[in-house]
């Protein structure tokens, strides 16, 4: 199988910058994801995560950095969490990477909240191949990490 190509789309007013790295593991989405179709920007995504995950790293970072996203964005992510799960391999780890603002990630004090703030992504990974963390982060209006914490589902 041919090595896959990392995948850069710059970033545009309604949709996200999308930094996919092969060799690194680093798959970053970051910026507003308001587009007119959706299909038009996550479909190539998909279609890269498909073949990611084939020749997968093993630690694998997704970092979803979106001030703000739609409701078709969300059906798409959740398509791309869906496939980054499938990493066949056991020892592997993939670690979702949310920012949030500090106000909001203040608000949940404990570990159970954590969990249930993010149970409707969380339940995507019950059937999980790699072990699956999710890392939340707490940023300042200038985008600062002031704060992170860290859950293994």
């Amino acid at each position: 199988m041919k090595e896959s190509q990392d995948l850069l789309i710059e970033q545009t007013a309604k949709t996200p910058q999308i930094d996919l790295n092969q060799l690194t593991g680093e798959l970053i989405i970051s910026g507003r994801s308001i587009p007119e179709n959706a299909a038009k920007v996550y479909e190539p995504v998909l279609d890269w995560v498909s073949k990611y995950i084939l020749k997968a790293r093993p630690t694998t970072n997704l970092r979803l950095n979106l001030e703000y996203f739609n409701t078709a964005s969300s059906l798409w992510l959740a398509k791309i969490l869906k496939a980054l799960i499938k990493i066949n391999e056991p020892d592997y780890v993939l670690i979702v990477h949310l920012y949030l603002p500090l106000e909001e990630y203040d608000e949940m004090k404990e570990l159970e909240d954590i969990k249930e703030a993010f149970s409707p992504i969380s339940d995507i990974f019950i059937d999980a191949i790699p072990s699956v963390g999710i890392k939340v982060y707490g940023t300042t209006d200038s985008g600062e990490v002031i704060k992170d914490t860290l859950v293994f589902i």
